[in-house]
C-alpha cells in the first residue's frame, strides 16, 4: 500500500466507524527524549499522528504551539534532526505519520532529498500551511513520485470553485480548518461548520478532518456528524506541557464505552 492510501484508509471514519483522530506533537518537545517516549504512547492510540517541524515564525499557529516550537528549536530539534532521529530509533508506529512544516525547511532540504528521506523514515506525507496551491507543483511532483501525501487545507471562506480545486488536488485526505485565524483559541464548533463541513464533504473523495481548536470529547462528538475525522493539536501540546499523559488524553476524546 503506497503512503498516502495508508492515510486514506487510516482515515476512513477511524475506528469502529467513530470519527478519526489525527495527534498533533511538535517534534523534539518538551524535550528530545521524552518527545519520542510521547510519541509511542500517542501512536497506540490515534488514527494518524502530524509531527509539527519546529520553526521560528509559525504564523499559523496559536501562542500554545509557537511556544512549543521556541522551545524545541532551543534543543537543537530541526527537520534533519527529525529524519535522523526516526532513522536511528527504527520506530514500530502503527498509525501514518505526516508531518506539518512551513514551507522555508522543506525549500532548505531540498525536495527531492525530502522524499528520499520520507520513505527511509516511514513518513507518509506533508502538511504546508504557507505553500499556496498555486505554488505547490514542484514539491508536489517530487512527492507523488513516491506516492507520498501533500495534504490541502480548505477554510470556511474558500470560494466554491477553489474548494473543488483544492479537494481535487488533497493526497491522503482534506484538512477542513472550521475557522479563520490561528490554532488554538476556539471552545465550542461555530454555528456555521455544519454547512461548511458539508460542502466539504461534497467536494471532496477523501476522508475529511476537522481542526483548530478541538479539545473536548463533545467537540469531537459534534464533528462526527459532518466529518471523517478531526485534528487535536493545541490541546495535547498542552497536556503535554502539563507534564500528564497525552495517550489517556487522546482516548478521552473518543466516545465512552
Amino acid at each position: 500500500m503506497s503512503p498516502r492510501d495508508r492515510i486514506r484508509n487510516a482515515l476512513s471514519r477511524g475506528r469502529d466507524d467513530e470519527a478519526a483522530i489525527v495527534a498533533y506533537l511538535t517534534a523534539g518537545y518538551p524535550d528530545p527524549e521524552r518527545f519520542f517516549a510521547a510519541l509511542e504512547d500517542v501512536a497506540r492510540v490515534a488514527d494518524a499522528v502530524e509531527i509539527g517541524v519546529p520553526f521560528s515564525d509559525p504564523m499559523a499557529d496559536g501562542v500554545t504551539i509557537q511556544r512549543s516550537s521556541e522551545q524545541a528549536i532551543e534543543h537543537g530539534v530541526s527537520l534533519r534532526w527529525i529524519f535522523d532521529e526516526l532513522a536511528r530509533r527504527e520506530l514500530e508506529l502503527a498509525p501514518p505519520v505526516l508531518l506539518m512544516s512551513y514551507l522555508n525547511p522543506l525549500l532548505v532540504f531540498g525536495y527531492e532529498a525530502l522524499a528520499e528521506r520520507s520513505v527511509e523514515c516511514g513518513i507518509s506525507g506533508y502538511i504546508v500551511p504557507d505553500l499556496p496551491y498555486e505554488e505547490s507543483g514542484p514539491l508536489n511532483a517530487a512527492l507523488g513520485e513516491r506516492r507520498l501525501a501533500l495534504v490541502q487545507m480548505v477554510t470556511p471562506v474558500t470560494p466554491p470553485e477553489r474548494l473543488e480545486a483544492l479537494c481535487a488536488a488533497s493526497e491522503g485526505f482534506v484538512y477542513a480548518v472550521t475557522r479563520t485565524g490561528i490554532t488554538g483559541r476556539a471552545v465550542a464548533l461555530p454555528a456555521e461548520a455544519t454547512e461548511y463541513l458539508a460542502r466539504v464533504k461534497a467536494a471532496s473523495e477523501l476522508p475529511v478532518c476537522a481542526g483548530f481548536g478541538v479539545r473536548k470529547r463533545a467537540q469531537v462528538e459534534a464533528i462526527s456528524q459532518h466529518a471523517d475525522g478531526v485534528v487535536v493539536g493545541t490541546a495535547l501540546v498542552e497536556v503535554l506541557e502539563r507534564g500528564d499523559d497525552p495517550a489517556g488524553f487522546v482516548q478521552s476524546l473518543r466516545p465512552a464505552r
